[in-house]
């Protein structure tokens, strides 16, 4: 009789446990989602680029969120408190000093001129340009035969020259030749070298309208090489050998000490004889300096603590990153999936177990959510965490279960919302696995789709994402997702593509697998390697 009675009291206060769970994870709404998710991926955060103010206006977003449900700051600050921000300082490559003057003007780099590549001339440099027509040299036609470059900087014309009858020169129909594609230009710099020149200015054939756009593109590509490090060199560049610059028209005819009129002219009497006009402009000056160095860029985590009850020295981490990729081209990319969907994800989960924990049913476990910066940097925030600073020891730390992209749908499922993909949860556990799946078909019963799980899967997701950063370190993970889609790091990322029933449904499933996680008499071992 005891024996029964000991047995319908465990069914009974499992049974209540997961009604429990359940009515939790019920207060995770598609409604509180998407008015989280409405603030952080809105154009005031201009697409939370690392370090930006955008990305600290959503710092302080999820702190004051944290500090509302009454989790714990844990990150040790500078004056000796605890706080919710975790801040370092990384370290960005950029042109710190950058101008052309001629004469007493100064020209804006990346808007009259832009480099061709990563150019660096850290000291300023005085320096005679001279006009060498379209910079070529063939045995009938020559831009060097009447002009001295030994220790110049020459400019040219991009391209070739067309005849008094509009037809390219060199080939004398409607075809261009060699010297307008690519490999073209890099012949008109050799040349120019074997006659001694020492830096090279490519004129445009653009209106000046177009090669503002054209300059404005090509500082968004460079700018993607201008790569943060945890560790500053505290030294400039470099001087580039061979520096090449693209200027406009105008600013040619400006650094050339003459009119735009009288360059075009020199231009339309090459068509006309059929031979250089590189000698009709004088020589003239100018001053340069294009600083390559490093800035610091200060960033942070954002981690909220909730202590649990017996087993507290143990803790699951729920992980998200907050950071995108800023503007690019002039456009916000306000990353409402990516991953805005997983920071919003994370607020909610949040909140759900302070709620339980408010009323009496927190977890046995403690839990540390944790929203990282950096990400789209290369895993940065996670890493720091991970490498430099594990606010809570790594042996303490039973899994992570990280969230990115969990609020559309790509076109491998198309139409069919009710799937997720599952990275790495076989990984090093497989009573992770075991419980994600249980849990899955208890509650909310999704396609668990394994695809990219495959460590032959070409996109290699499993390290992409900030959980990798802790199963590198022997720690169990889940990686949540939905796939890539035609918006990804993209302007069209916005609130409005959001499907909030599937992405509502995703967060409980995060909620109540940690549920299980954090309320389950042992921890999960690891006891598996497929990495």
């Amino acid at each position: 009789m005891k024996k029964t009675l000991f047995l319908s009291f465990l069914m009974s206060t499992a049974i209540y446990a997961q009604d429990k769970s359940s009515e939790y994870a019920s207060s995770i709404t598609a409604q509180d989602l998407k008015r989280h998710l409405t603030y952080i991926a809105s154009d005031s955060l201009e697409g939370r680029d690392t370090g930006s103010e955008g990305q600290k206006k959503a710092a302080n977003y999820i702190a004051k969120h944290f500090a509302d449900l009454g989790l714990r700051p844990i990150a040790p600050q500078k004056d000796g408190s605890k706080g919710y921000f975790q801040p370092f300082n990384l370290y960005r490559k950029v042109w710190k000093d950058a101008y052309i003057k001629i004469g007493n003007k100064k020209k804006e780099f990346f808007k009259d001129y832009y480099p061709n590549g990563l150019t660096s001339i850290p000291d300023e440099q005085s320096i005679s340009v001279i006009f060498a027509g379209y910079g070529i040299e063939l045995d009938n036609y020559s831009d060097y035969k009447d002009i001295n470059v030994e220790g110049k900087a020459v400019v040219f014309f991009d391209g070739e020259p067309k005849d008094k009858e509009g037809k390219w020169m060199f080939t004398k129909d409607a075809e261009k030749s060699e010297w307008s594609d690519r490999s073209g230009l890099q012949k008109k710099i050799n040349i120019a070298l074997t006659h001694g020149a020492k830096m090279f200015f490519v004129v445009s054939a653009t209106d000046a309208s177009k090669f503002s756009s054209l300059a404005a593109e090509r500082k968004a590509v460079l700018s993607r090489f201008n790569q943060l490090s945890f560790n500053s060199s505290n030294s400039s560049e470099k001087a580039t050998a061979n520096p090449t610059f693209f200027v406009s028209s105008e600013m040619a005819a400006e650094m050339l000490d003459t009119k735009i009129t009288k360059l075009s002219k020199a231009v339309d009497e090459i068509a006309q004889t059929g031979q250089s006009t590189a000698k009709k402009l004088k020589s003239s000056k100018i001053s340069i300096k294009v600083e390559r160095g490093e800035v610091p860029v200060e960033t942070q985590n954002v981690l909220g603590f909730l202590e649990g009850t017996d087993k507290k020295d143990e803790v699951v981490l729920i992980t998200a990153h907050y950071d995108h990729v800023g503007i690019q081209n002039g456009q916000i990319h306000n990353g409402a999936d990516d991953d805005g969907s997983g920071t919003c994800a994370v607020l909610e989960i949040a909140e759900a177990f302070a709620k339980a924990k408010q009323a009496g049913n927190g977890p046995r476990r403690s839990i540390l959510f944790m929203t990282v910066t950096g990400e789209e940097k290369g895993l940065l925030g996670s890493q720091y965490y991970t490498d430099k600073d594990p606010i809570v020891p790594l042996a303490n730390t039973v899994c992570d279960l990280n969230i990115d992209m969990i609020g559309r749908i790509d076109k491998q499922h198309a139409p069919k919302e009710e799937y997720v993909y599952l990275i790495g949860s076989d990984k090093l556990s497989s009573e992770l696995h075991k419980i994600s799946e249980d849990v899955n078909k208890k509650y909310i019963n999704f396609d668990l789709d394994y695809t990219f799980n495959d460590p032959k899967d070409p996109n290699r997701f499993y390290y992409r994402s900030d959980h990798y950063n802790f199963a590198k370190n022997k720690i169990p993970v889940i990686f949540y997702f939905t796939g890539v889609h035609e918006d990804y790091h993209r302007p069209g990322d916005d609130v409005e593509k959001i499907l909030f029933p599937k992405y509502q449904q995703i967060s409980r499933l995060v909620f109540q697998t940690a549920w299980e996680l954090v309320n389950r008499d042992e921890r999960i071992k690891v006891d598996s390697n497929k990495q």
